[in-house]
């Protein structure tokens, strides 16, 4: 597994570089995009080893549907009973791939692998079935955590403070536990109402061409930032973005 940065194609470690060029093969998914086409994060991995590792041709598999309903993933429960029969179907479809393709395969994932990542879990669930042997070697990436500090210039915790990670899926549980300085990932919109006097700090498709960053109080740029999400989805074909939000004290 190669952490490959958060979009750039120069965000990718000089290690993770020669792991490439030393694979016999890449291998990732391929995803339908709800607008049809091709899928946009497979091109770019595409491009992004024609510049570091030209040759390495990198195998598509094509993703299983998951059960995105509402009535399927409305609690937390239920959304990770779909997240699991998707990650068995993933690991059936990679088994096969890897069964038929004998050699050292590298699987370039987005950001760090560590991060809201569900590879590891994949080959694991791959390996537990013992027909493919498997020595599973992890390459750290850059995350977008540390592309957002970066870009904004700023430091995601406060002087001795705690940061929380977590998903906008988890966002209200976090604050209602009284987290106030919270980094989000993986997001389908953006939760805020009732965080406006919080400020945000907050990054689209980090270190790619359509890079957008947008900072300030919630209940100020709100409407700026949905623009800016549909904005990059229309353009790009795809939008990652992550945001650390802080509660402000009052002067009061």
């Amino acid at each position: 597994m190669v952490g490959i940065g958060s979009g750039g194609c120069d965000q990718i470690t000089v290690e993770a570089v020669q792991a490439l060029n030393s694979a016999d093969y890449a291998l990732a998914a391929v995803k339908r995009p709800p607008a049809g086409g091709e899928d946009p994060l497979f091109t770019r991995r595409v491009e992004l080893l024609g510049r570091h590792a030209p040759g390495l041709e990198l195998v598509g598999v094509q993703d299983p549907e998951r059960d995105r309903s509402s009535s399927s993933t409305s609690t937390h429960g239920g959304y990770r009973g779909v997240v699991l029969d998707w990650h068995a179907a993933r690991a059936k479809a990679w088994e096969q791939v890897l069964l038929d393709r004998p050699g050292d395969v590298a699987i370039p994932v987005w950001g760090d692998p560590a991060f809201y990542d569900s590879t590891l879990r994949i080959l694991d669930r791959i390996a537990g079935r013992g027909r493919v042997q498997m020595d599973v070697r992890v390459l750290p990436g850059i995350s977008a955590l540390q592309v957002l500090a970066a870009q904004h210039r700023l430091v995601l915790h406060e002087i001795g403070a705690t940061i929380t990670v977590t998903t906008g899926r988890r966002l209200r549980e976090v604050v209602a536990s009284g987290a106030d300085n919270v980094v989000v990932m993986l997001n389908s919109d953006l939760p805020l109402e009732g965080l406006e006097d919080w400020h945000i700090w907050w990054g689209g498709n980090l270190g790619d061409v359509g890079e957008t960053l947008v900072s300030g109080r919630v209940g100020d740029v709100l409407a700026d930032l949905r623009q800016a999400r549909e904005r990059l989805r229309a353009e790009h074909g795809w939008v990652m973005d992550v945001y650390l939000l802080r509660r402000v004290e009052s002067d009061s």
